[in-house]
């Protein structure tokens, strides 16, 4: 399951025979953060004539969830372009919206199919990926004393601290890939253990 995400939002112009096509690329995480970006660039460009769209979430290829949208164009010329690129170059959890502005002359299926996928491909090359690593929460159990080492131990991996719990005991919730969960159990040895299972 090797793929890429995007690191950071990028937006591209591409001018092609007057009509303008401005694309986004966004990082997400599920259909409703993609579509919560298309509902934002509907509000941001309200005269422009077609939002179209294509997302996948996980891995591109093997998803269970990818979708798209030609929002008006000839079917076929749009979304499913969108989508080609981003299969083609194993991107996974990012939308790419394509906003038109029609210039007013007519580019035809063909035209229409290049400039949706140029418009892609300028957002993917203007991409920062990182490869994708799957994370994990944990949870790790701690005496007040080595909390800071705990903490350390986390940070020192990459991951990061969700949350922290105090009763008799310190509980640490966090966050890291898990290639590395091993290894920090290793490293932790006597200042805390990693929880089996999180405690409800």
């Amino acid at each position: 399951m090797s793929y890429q995400t995007l690191k950071r939002a990028v937006t591209t112009r591409l001018e092609i025979k007057k009509s303008e096509f401005i694309a986004y690329a966004y990082p997400v995480t599920s259909r409703e953060q993609a579509m919560f970006h298309v509902e934002q660039l509907r509000e941001q460009y309200p005269d422009a004539r077609h939002f179209c769209w294509a997302y996948i979430i996980g891995d591109p290829d093997n998803t269970t969830s990818a979708g798209f949208d030609d929002d008006g164009e000839p079917s076929g010329t749009a979304g499913r372009p969108i989508l080609n690129v981003l299969q083609h170059k194993s991107i996974g959890n990012v939308i790419i919206i394509v906003v038109r502005y029609f210039g007013g002359i007519k580019l035809g299926a063909g035209g229409l199919t290049r400039a949706y996928a140029g418009s892609a491909q300028a957002a993917v090359d203007e991409m920062i990926l990182n490869p994708y690593v799957p994370m994990t929460q944990i949870q790790i159990l701690a005496e007040f004393a080595t909390e800071a080492q705990c903490r350390y131990m986390i940070e020192s991996l990459g991951g990061h601290i969700d949350d922290v719990a105090y009763s008799k005991q310190v509980t640490l919730t966090a966050t890291l890939a898990e290639a590395d969960v091993e290894n920090l159990k290793e490293r932790l040895a006597m200042d805390g253990r990693v929880l089996d299972k999180p405690e409800e």
